[in-house]
């Protein structure tokens, strides 16, 4: 049976210049209507996490919740799947230093630029500061990371650096360790901490 990640997998082919018709099979089979066009994996991780715990199931909803492998995908991205292409509404997650590129290509594919959510520096760096470094230090304990950290933090390059900043360079110093804490940190949030363009994300599908 196709499910979401094969219509994933197909899109992912589609842009990097293979065909398009798996893809719009699988967009009519599965009944999809809404493509969620995030940077990367741990953005994913983070959107399924906030989802998953307000009792969502965005495949169930025909909402695609994708990585593009990097934020200059998007114009490639919004023409495969927005209106020239598949014609699903889209919306997403950008960092505030991609910003004009995702109003570009939503502008171009006639997309409404209102329709995605632009995070401060990054949705890891909305995620520690709604928690607070203590707290996330406290989690990178309990996720067995601890001694990890302490060695990252004594690097020089390190030294001077505000903790946030470190703690956010942290999440990316391992392969895969930005995609567990992107689940991590979101379930560790309380309900009223939310950061606004996760919240304002999921309120919109």
């Amino acid at each position: 049976m196709a499910d979401m990640d094969a219509f994933r997998d197909a899109v992912a082919a589609w842009a990097a210049g293979g065909p398009g018709d798996p893809a719009r099979v699988l967009a009519d089979r599965l009944a999809v209507r809404t493509a969620v066009l995030l940077e990367g994996r741990s953005d994913v991780a983070a959107v399924d996490a906030l989802a998953a715990i307000r009792g969502r199931d965005p495949e169930a909803e025909g909402v695609c919740v994708l990585s593009m492998g990097g934020a200059m995908s998007v114009g490639r991205h919004a023409r495969l799947l927005g209106p020239p292409g598949l014609g699903l509404r889209l919306t997403g997650l950008c960092d505030e230093r991609e910003h004009p590129y995702y109003v570009r290509a939503f502008e171009q594919v006639g997309a409404s630029p209102r329709d995605f959510f632009v995070c401060a520096a990054d949705l890891e760096d909305e995620l520690i500061r709604a928690l607070g470094v203590a707290r996330v230090e406290e989690l990178v304990g309990e996720e067995g990371d601890l001694r990890a950290l302490r060695t990252f933090l004594r690097q020089p390059a390190q030294l001077g650096r505000p903790p946030q900043q470190q703690l956010r360079r942290f999440l990316g110093t391992k392969k895969g360790r930005k995609v567990h804490y992107g689940r991590v940190l979101v379930e560790a949030l309380d309900p009223g901490r939310v950061p606004d363009p996760l919240d304002a994300l999921l309120s919109c599908l």
